[in-house]
């Protein structure tokens, strides 16, 4: 006979070097995103800055 589990367990307490490292982790990749969006506009930039394209049939 299977023995009854009880109630679920909750997730362990996050410890306060867990919590850190979390806030380290969520601040990196928000350095991240923003580096990521600064070098997409600066393409963009770059695609608007070149000049126009010959139409080839023309």
């Amino acid at each position: 006979m299977a023995k009854d589990p009880g109630p679920p367990r909750k997730p362990p307490p996050e410890r306060p070097a867990a919590a850190a490292s979390k806030a380290e982790r969520e601040a990196r990749l928000a350095a991240a995103l923003r580096a990521n969006l600064r070098r997409r506009k600066a393409q963009a930039r770059a695609r608007e800055a070149l000049p126009a394209k010959p139409d080839p049939e023309g």
